[in-house]
């Protein structure tokens, strides 16, 4: 029993993926084949609108159906005509479908098979082109250098040096023109400082002179008091 149970659950999903996977051939109504991938997106928009359409009329004639007599005979022959409509519906949308499936698994193919071919010739191409190693400079050895004589070394000695005594005898003005320069601001500095230091000591001097009359002045009127005062009987 619980066989013929799971038996009966599983028949309307087998034959529903079935119908998925690839048009029906029995009994199904007979369809004009696509033939690209705009055509079939155009039918299945057109399916949708359609479906939608089929059941607004069934909608609409199921509420006449009451108004009838034999109102289940009428709703009966309305459900038929749905049934009828919406399966030349799902035929359609089931051709559709089944040619983009195909469509994409045909692209990915040739797709797949043009990446093949490419790989192969570009791998026959290297075999036959090898590419050479490069060079790293820094595994280059360096080149030896050049074996200096003593004579060699002796002569570049006496350049330098004659370059040096040159140089000195060259820069010799320059030197004893600084060295006046600066002797002679020496001097200027010296003389400067030695003006101010004899301004000092005027200001010095002025201001002892000053300080010592400033100090007679007071001893001269201290004694003219005492004599005042002396004076008085």
């Amino acid at each position: 029993m619980k066989n013929w149970i799971w038996l009966a659950v599983m028949l309307p999903s087998a034959v529903l993926a079935q119908d998925i996977g690839r048009p029906a051939t029995t009994g199904a109504p007979g369809i004009p084949e696509t033939h690209s991938v705009e055509q079939a997106d155009a039918r299945l928009a057109q399916v949708k609108k359609d479906r939608e359409a089929v059941e607004a009329e069934f909608s609409a004639s199921e509420a006449l159906c009451y108004d009838k007599f034999f109102v289940n005979a009428c709703i009966d022959k309305a459900k038929e005509q749905r049934r009828l409509r919406l399966a030349e519906l799902r035929a359609v949308e089931v051709e559709a479908n089944y040619f983009k499936r195909r469509n994409a698994v045909e692209t990915r193919d040739r797709e797949l098979e043009d990446r093949a071919q490419k790989d192969a010739a570009e791998a026959a191409y290297n075999a036959a082109h090898p590419k050479q190693p490069k060079v790293d400079p820094a595994s280059k050895p360096a080149p030896k250098p050049a074996a200096v004589s003593v004579q060699q070394r002796q002569a570049q000695h006496d350049a330098r040096e004659q370059a040096r005594v040159a140089q000195e005898a060259a820069d010799a003005p320059k030197r004893a023109a600084k060295a006046a320069q600066f002797e002679r601001k020496k001097a200027e500095s010296e003389k400067r400082q030695a003006e101010v230091k004899a301004k000092m000591a005027e200001k010095e001097e002025k201001k002892r002179r000053a300080a010592e009359a400033q100090k007679a002045e007071a001893a001269k009127a201290e004694a003219a008091a005492k004599g005042a005062a002396s004076k008085k009987p």
